[in-house]
């Protein structure tokens, strides 16, 4: 199993971020943390660093709903909790990166029918909220 769902973007990536936390909205998902690792390697390992990885954000996404259901089921799932969304660009690219985690990763760490099912909506709503970045990208 792949543990990321992937797609690219043509959209410059200030334009990816804004409609990636768009989209992350519509299906009911809110962004808890937000890491920059571009100014963090600029900060900790020089500008040539960050600039040899390009622009590189790790979102950090939560469904309240969803996050409750697998916590009440197993409270050691918050270890894989908020599901992570990367968005990334090298500088030489001329399209945006767009990731996902699979959340069905967590279901290979239990033997739960509830977190089977947390997954499985998660999912569903993880791959929409790409399918709209990548159909809205087809139309462009």
């Amino acid at each position: 199993m792949n543990y990321a769902h992937t797609i690219t973007v043509s959209l410059p990536y200030e334009k990816a971020v804004s409609r990636v936390r768009e989209e992350l909205a519509n299906q009911g998902f809110g962004v808890l943390t937000e890491i920059d690792v571009h100014a963090t390697f600029e900060t900790k390992l020089g500008v040539e660093s960050a600039n040899t990885l390009g622009n590189y954000l790790i979102l950090g996404a939560c469904n309240p709903a969803l996050a409750e259901q697998a916590l009440t089921a197993e409270p050691d799932m918050g270890l894989l909790l908020p599901c992570n969304v990367v968005i990334r660009r090298s500088s030489s690219a001329n399209t945006t990166t767009v990731q996902a985690i699979n959340p069905q990763t967590m279901v290979q760490l239990s033997n739960s029918r509830a977190i089977q099912n947390v997954a499985d909506q998660a999912d569903e709503r993880l791959l929409a909220a790409l399918a709209a970045l990548q159909d809205e990208n087809s139309n462009t």
